[in-house]
């Protein structure tokens, strides 16, 4: 993906998470704003229903008698003598009607010295308990009054909201995951260029020197006194043998190192299996005189694929059962159809693959820790190709090892529907 999409991917999701929690956020303040209305308006409801049984249903006021002085601080005007026991009764039963289950606090006071007489905290669920009864001095035009303060209104509030805040909460969690999730992105993106940029450099580096050795090579092998001597000749051959396969391990990396930059482009078309597969065993029996290879593959089967990168499946399959092998290399080839798709076997008898390796087989650079592999030259690029060839032609490829030894590499693949 380049840089630019990237960033303009990155930029969208960040600025859609930060709306949906800007969003979020107003919500919630409306929502607790909402809330608190609806708790002073049930607050002023039941005070003044207890102003009106504390009144004898006999209220005479021009102007409400709850006053809301502070968000959660109420005072109520009372025409009449009243006993605190009978409203912390009243003041209990219509909060519990009205469900304000909250803890609150209130004091009588004599207007007339403008003195608190008598307070009280109330817990939620706190049973009445019997008080003194206190008399208020009579005179002429006096008002008593009390006050009401809800100490938790915030806590109470908080509670009611509960759902809201644990929303929001969860979406900074959201935004602080994706925020990390990016930043170790970028920084795999810049790892990944970095390697490949170096693994570009590298191997133009030596595809120079070693072009020139085989150019050096090919022309002394040309020489009379290279032809008269048989020694020297075998010499200059496993130079020109080696430096080929350094060569065409070189044009592998290259080759992994453009499709991971630019993705592979795949030319697919009809494939008849049979003849196309003796070929490619032809080929590599030409180069290993003891290699035996065993078709069992139907005369009609056809396959639709990339005609040069399934040659090079077939050879990485076929050159690991050679290579991995400690007797007289044998692959069995077959395939078979279900409902599904096509079932294509390679089943060989080399070393095997240690279980609880097989999983990492087909990562880029691995190399099963074993003996054998020790004596082999590669890089652990072959299987890597070879899945993410397989991945590109939407097949899928799976490992096994056999009950007596070697595996049975399988390729699926899928009927179009």
């Amino acid at each position: 993906m380049e840089i630019k999409k990237l960033n303009i991917i990155i930029t969208l999701g960040l600025v859609a998470i930060i709306g949906i929690l800007i969003a979020q956020l107003l919500w919630t303040r409306q929502a607790y704003n909402f809330e608190d209305k609806k708790f002073n308006q049930k607050v002023n409801i039941a005070l003044l229903e207890v102003v009106e049984k504390l009144s004898g249903e006999q209220t005479s006021f021009i102007q409400s008698p709850v006053q809301n002085v502070d968000n959660d601080y109420y005072v109520v005007n009372i025409n009449n003598e009243f006993d605190p026991t009978i409203l912390e009764y009243y003041l209990k039963t219509e909060f519990t009607r009205f469900q304000i289950n909250t803890n609150y606090t209130y004091a009588v006071y004599n207007c007339h010295s403008d003195k608190m007489i008598y307070g009280k905290y109330i817990s939620a669920h706190q049973e009445t308990s019997k008080n003194k009864t206190i008399n208020f001095p009579k005179h002429e035009n006096l008002t008593y009054y009390f006050s009401i303060r809800f100490p938790d209104k915030m806590t109470y509030m908080i509670g009611s909201l509960k759902f809201w805040y644990i929303l929001t909460f969860a979406l900074i969690i959201i935004l602080l995951v994706y925020v990390y999730s990016i930043y170790t992105i970028i920084q795999q993106k810049k790892f990944s260029e970095l390697q490949r940029d170096f693994i570009n450099n590298m191997t133009h580096e030596f595809k120079t020197p070693l072009s020139s050795i085989l150019l050096a090579t090919e022309s002394l092998n040309k020489q009379e006194i290279i032809r008269e001597n048989s020694k020297l000749q075998t010499y200059t051959s496993i130079i020109i043998n080696q430096s080929n396969k350094l060569n065409n391990h070189i044009e592998k990396i290259l080759n992994i190192a453009k499709n991971d930059a630019a993705g592979l482009s795949l030319k697919t078309e009809k494939i008849l299996l049979l003849p196309f597969i003796q070929e490619i065993a032809e080929t590599m029996q030409q180069k290993n005189g003891n290699l035996t290879i065993d078709l069992n593959i139907d005369n009609n089967t056809y396959v639709i694929a990339d005609k040069f990168h399934f040659t090079n499946i077939i050879y990485n399959l076929l050159d690991n059962s050679v290579k991995y092998c400690e007797t007289e290399p044998n692959v069995s080839i077959s395939s078979n159809k279900d409902s599904k798709g096509l079932y294509l076997k390679f089943k060989d008898n080399g070393v095997g693959i240690p279980s609880k390796n097989i999983p990492q087989i087909f990562d880029k650079f691995y190399r099963v820790n074993a003996k054998k592999n020790s004596e082999i030259n590669g890089f652990g690029l072959g299987l890597f190709y070879v899945k993410k060839i397989v991945q590109q032609h939407h097949w899928k490829i799976s490992v096994e090892n056999n009950q007596d030894q070697g595996i049975t590499t399988t390729l699926f693949l899928p009927f179009s529907k």
